[in-house]
């Protein structure tokens, strides 16, 4: 078994302020510092461009590329490089052709670039969505192996599912559910968004068809930047819009690449941030994170409020619920005391990245019993 070294906080790498508790990397993260400079030096190439060679762009978009691929256990050749993830869903429902009157399975309450182009196939092919609803007890996993195995339903077509809740971070235990799903002969598509970065996946264990993440969350790059991992038997299908770099010469995945994609900016800090992950190893963040997931379950379990089980809760993610509701400026009070966090379907989400450290947990914690 491999040994995880426990990783120390990397807030030195931020330009996170000592007195500012930032817990909402699900939303969006802080740049550090060197994507913050590899995007300036890009920003410059564009600026007076004579200095610079356009070839040093290629070789950034190759190290991005790379990193991406690393991450996640695939190959340089299985991964596109597009604008964000619903342009890889919509890549993804344009490249299978399910049999009329199957499943799209999913959960309820997903986030919308996740539904709408399956939405769009649903209709055009005479598909049925199924929603499977928030079960009672938390477990996603067991809700959706009952969907799948449920007597008399029409033939699952598509699994679209995450790895975790995105609105509270409960668990989507895809390493359970993928097996279940091509045995029933349908295909896997993945949104990462909230677990590339933060928790191991592994697409040579899942086996999806397809699988997306962007960078701006936890993969600490820039916005407007996705990667698309494709199947080897998925790489041939037609892209959204054609472009020299996704031409008759592309290989792999590439032929879904975006058109603009050397971009002098992007490229570097995404490269950047997925190598900076790559050198801590993604399970020592995750060991770190679950950590810091925990001195906030037990500090608001302390004080009355409910979080999951933590054998059904992401790492990384916590979702909190108030008894009798959430006050409605809540965000806005835990600001005015340098604590930030979201509320997302009614619950506080609380969301540490590797700049956090225990005096920002404190923080939040000593905010949350001053505000409920």
């Amino acid at each position: 078994m491999q040994t995880v070294l426990p990783l120390p906080c990397q807030r030195a790498l931020f330009e996170v302020p000592p007195h500012i508790s930032y817990l909402d990397a699900a939303a969006w993260s802080p740049l550090p510092r060197g994507v913050s400079a590899a995007g300036a030096t890009g920003l410059l190439a564009k600026r007076q461009p004579w200095f610079y060679a356009r070839e040093d762009v290629v070789a950034w978009t190759a190290r991005a590329r790379a990193g991406a691929a690393a991450l996640i256990g695939a190959t340089t050749d299985d991964m596109a490089i597009v604008g964000s993830v619903s342009h890889a869903m919509a890549t993804a429902a344009r490249n299978i052709i399910p049999i009329p009157g199957g499943r799209i399975l999913r959960v309820a309450e997903e986030f919308p670039s996740l539904c709408f182009a399956w939405d769009r196939l649903a209709d055009a092919r005479g598909l049925v969505v199924e929603v499977v609803a928030r079960p009672a007890d938390g477990d996603w996993t067991a809700a959706l192996l009952a969907a799948i195995a449920r007597p008399g339903a029409p033939p699952l077509a598509v699994a679209t599912l995450t790895p975790l809740h995105w609105s509270d971070g409960t668990l989507i235990d895809l390493n359970r559910i993928a097996p279940a799903v091509h045995a029933a002969g349908a295909a896997l598509v993945v949104d990462a968004t909230q677990a590339v970065g933060a928790m191991p996946i592994d697409v040579g264990r899942l086996k999806p068809d397809f699988l997306a993440f962007p960078t701006y969350k936890w993969a600490l790059g820039p916005y407007s930047l996705a990667f698309l991992y494709a199947a080897p038997h998925r790489q041939d299908g037609t892209p959204l819009e054609e472009n020299d770099g996704n031409g008759s010469s592309a290989t792999g995945a590439q032929r879904y690449d975006k058109g603009e994609r050397d971009d002098p900016m992007a490229m570097p800090m995404a490269a950047t941030g997925l190598e900076l992950i790559a050198g801590w190893g993604v399970p020592a963040v995750a060991a770190r994170l679950r950590g810091l997931t925990d001195l906030l379950a037990d500090g608001v379990t302390a004080v009355g409020l409910a979080v999951a089980p933590r054998a059904l809760r992401a790492p990384h993610i916590l979702g909190v619920a108030v008894p009798g509701g959430l006050p409605p400026d809540l965000v806005a009070q835990l600001r005015q005391r340098d604590v930030f966090a979201s509320v997302r379907l009614g619950g506080l989400r609380l969301s540490p990245h590797v700049w956090v450290n225990e005096a920002d947990i404190a923080r939040c914690l000593d905010a949350l019993r001053a505000i409920l």
